[in-house]
């Protein structure tokens, strides 16, 4: 079936059922930034492979709703399809709900998987649209024409040890139960799969770059339940999941266990990462208590072994972008080079690395126009050579058994414009204001935002991504709680949280810039005006200055620079061949 087929067979399905409208998330009943592939149903309708997005259809309008980063991908994957773009003014927000109410007569009925929509999202649409007298529905039409729909997956899943993690499952589970009783609440149902992880000291590989396994948890008083195909456990991991107190049951047995509740139970969820269809299976005199899932906090906040562990993921990690580097720039007009080339040589060279478990999302590889795409992917058709002059952006991590890493750096190509280095040292200067604040103990990721933004802000320049997010510890390279935006998100800065800085610059059909580093969250010290914090930079590969207009730096910019370079030669030298030492050598000169 084309996409203008399928469209076609859904509005059709939508008339047998007297469905007014249809809402197709990019999620599973997990709630998944990445989901497996029985989950992509949006690429399945129109074509559109961005992570973030929903499609809304009726009858007269079929629609994408998507953020900045994603507007000149969707325009042309939507081509030909029957969807048009809707380019959501504030990114994360379901503004097709007014839409929906404008256009919507009295009495309509809106369809939607409760299974694959949060339960936050869930209760937002069905009070919005009861103001119009507008019904919602638990309707599935995708499964109806996917016909060749890949199965659920069903992958080997495996524990780290207690040596690896820091923590035991049984003290993990003991911190959770503790945040509990702090709120009151019996029972916690988790559907999240990077805290499932987090708390059972398990890793698996059913979603693409994050090492997690599908899977449910139920926390009561009496007994902890993870919902999990046994096939995909050895023995030993059975018995040592078993002995810290946890009791296996079918991962399609959750329903079942909600529904069997006993009578007027205290629940805590997480209604942002629970879907509603799950929820809906609580009993219907239940006590919700809504709250971010406790081990999303406690996971944020690395303990001394991961961080240990984590300080070595950036030393291989360093060590095989170096040599990346090297070879671009020893094989660059000596071969022909593309941008799908140079990801496929970067992934070698991070796969020799000790402890190698895999990409921790897809690399971002953009030569100049496609780099001005911020989560630009490339394809057989958008496949640039890199060759000329101009700006290379490789924005890409990886996955090791001690750590995950996520990394940007922009490689200047032969010769670049006034405009380009401007552009570049004012990314540079952001990520070099954020990596060196001291600030006081409560502040929040939009202030420190606004810091790092202020550079380019002082040029009338801005950015339609974030600044940073947290990055888990062999997990999932987007963690929360803590992020660095403008939204005005209430988590305040702990030692112990690893989070990127990032910021860029994008010029459409120009070129890109963005320059990320992974920092953690330590200790400043008492000054008597109440406890600081700062940042230590945790990502080991140099900043290239052949292009930085040092102009427009100030002294103490250019000294945490050239202190950045030498600690990444310092740290790295010994690792390298002598030819390589003398290359990053020169690379981290002072400027």
């Amino acid at each position: 079936m084309t996409f203008v087929e399928k469209l076609q067979a859904l509005r059709q399905l939508m008339l047998v059922q007297k469905v007014d409208a249809y809402i197709i998330t990019a999620s599973d009943p997990h709630i998944s930034e990445y989901v497996p592939a029985h989950y992509k149903a949006i690429p399945f309708a129109c074509g559109f492979t961005g992570s973030a997005g929903t499609l809304v259809i009726t009858q007269d309008f079929a629609g994408l709703w998507t953020d900045s980063r994603y507007f000149t991908q969707a325009e042309a994957q939507l081509s030909g399809t029957g969807y048009e773009l809707v380019k959501l003014k504030v990114p994360h927000t379901p503004e097709y709900i007014n839409w929906l109410i404008e256009v919507l007569p009295k009495n309509a009925k809106v369809g939607f998987n409760y299974g694959l929509i949060t339960v936050a999202l869930a209760l937002e649409l069905q009070d919005s649209l009861a103001q119009r007298e507008i019904t919602i529905a638990d309707v599935d039409f995708i499964d109806t024409i996917w016909s060749d729909r890949v199965a659920l997956p069903e992958g080997n899943a495996f524990l780290i040890d207690e040596e690896a993690a820091g923590l035991s499952i049984s003290a993990k589970i003991n911190q959770v139960r503790d945040a509990l009783k702090v709120s009151k609440a019996a029972y916690h149902f988790i559907s999240s799969l990077d805290d499932i992880a987090w708390l059972f000291n398990l890793r698996g590989n059913d979603v693409d770059y994050n090492p997690v396994t599908l899977s449910f948890a139920l926390i009561s008083p009496e007994e902890v339940k993870l919902f999990i195909d046994k096939q995909k456990l050895s023995q030993v991991d059975i018995n040592t999941l078993n002995q810290q107190g946890v009791s296996l049951y079918p991962y399609a047995k959750v329903a079942d266990a909600l529904k069997k509740l006993p009578k007027a139970p205290k629940v805590f969820i997480d209604p942002k990462r629970t879907c509603f269809g799950l929820f809906k299976c609580l009993p219907a005199d239940s006590t919700i208590i809504s709250g971010i899932n406790p081990s999303t906090h406690l996971k944020s906040l690395k303990n001394n072994t991961e961080i240990n562990h984590i300080r070595r993921a950036m030393l291989h990690d360093g060590i095989a972008l170096t040599r990346f580097f090297k070879w671009m720039e020893d094989h660059l007009g000596k071969e022909k080079i593309t941008e799908w080339s140079a990801a496929e040589k970067l992934a070698t060279f991070r796969a020799g690395q000790a402890s190698f478990v895999g990409l921790s999302f897809t690399t971002i590889a953009g030569y100049n126009a496609n780099a001005a795409l911020p989560h630009y992917s490339v394809t057989a058709e958008s496949d640039q050579e890199i060759l000329g002059d101009g700006l290379f952006l490789v924005d890409s991590g990886g996955q090791y058994r001690y750590g995950t890493t996520d990394i940007t750096r922009v490689m200047p190509i032969g010769n670049c414009s006034s405009t380009q280095a401007n552009d570049y040292t004012l990314v540079l200067k952001g990520l070099i204001e954020g990596s060196k604040l001291i600030f006081p103990e409560g502040t929040k990721g939009y202030q420190i935002d606004s810091i790092c933004r202020k550079p380019l802000w002082e040029h009338a320049i801005n950015f339609g991504h974030g600044t940073g997010h947290g990055i888990g510890f062999f997990l999932n390279v987007h963690e929360g709680p803590q992020n660095i935006s403008p939204a005005n998100v209430d988590i305040a800065f702990k030692p112990g949280m690893v989070t990127s800085i990032e910021p860029g610059v994008y010029r459409p059909g120009e070129h890109g810039v963005r320059i990320e580093n992974l920092v953690l969250c330590i200790p400043f010290g008492d000054s008597g005006f109440g406890n600081f914090l700062t940042f230590e930079t945790l990502t080991l590969c140099f900043i290239d200055t052949t292009i930085v207009n040092k102009t427009l730096l100030e002294a103490d910019q250019i000294s945490w620079l050239n202190q950045y370079n030498q600690q990444v030669f310092d740290r790295l030298e010994s690792h390298l061949s002598t030819e390589e030492a003398a290359w990053l050598k020169v690379k981290c000169r002072p400027i």
